[in-house]
């Protein structure tokens, strides 16, 4: 049974989809600690009402190598999830779990990518940038915000009337139906 971890800082759908996700298939893996640096963040109700064990761990505490892998190997974790997780991972977890760590990014990388380029900031650059395509980006986690190896991606069009809400709402759809399955696949691979 492969292990895995959700690193999220936020409300958590994508998390509890994943989760959900997990639970009610027999995919020889399933979602057994989810991690955030927010106390309050909404994901870890989430994981609770699910059975999932949960850590809150600090800016601080993600850069002390000891205290993280000491974490991932009591989960005895296999493979890492961001999902709307806002720090920067640190180097040694990247190497670790090389290939073993997603992260969802909510445009088309390369573009509109990079620090300080995650879910509102996204929607908005896309929509005042006249886009007429946006989507998902589903891609393995480096040491550079948003340039690990692409493993799968999604388009959706953007219509001239669309407000940074309505794409994040085509967004969200986008990422429901796609990023558990791809997680899947990619633990098939590993």
């Amino acid at each position: 049974m492969k292990k895995i971890a959700i690193f999220a800082s936020g409300n958590g759908s994508n998390a509890e989809n994943i989760i959900r996700y997990f639970q009610s298939r027999n995919l020889n893996a399933e979602v057994v600690l989810v991690v955030s640096n927010r106390t309050d963040a909404r994901v870890l109700q989430r994981a609770a009402s699910f059975g999932v064990h949960s850590r809150v761990i600090t800016r601080e505490m993600l850069r002390d190598q000891k205290a993280v892998m000491s974490l991932m190997r009591q989960y005895e974790i296999d493979f890492i999830v961001l999902a709307g997780f806002l720090l920067m991972v640190p180097p040694f977890l990247v190497a670790h779990y090389n290939h073993r760590m997603l992260n969802i990014h909510p445009s088309l990388l390369p573009k509109f990518g990079g620090k300080g380029m995650y879910g509102d900031n996204v929607h908005k650059a896309v929509v005042a940038a006249g886009e007429t395509e946006t989507g998902i980006t589903i891609h393995f986690v480096s040491e550079q915000y948003d340039e690990g190896d692409i493993l799968f991606q999604a388009s959706t069009p953007v219509e001239t009337a669309d407000t940074p809400e309505d794409v994040a709402r085509k967004i969200h759809e986008l990422e429901q139906l796609h990023f558990p399955r791809v997680i899947a696949d990619a633990l098939l691979s590993c």
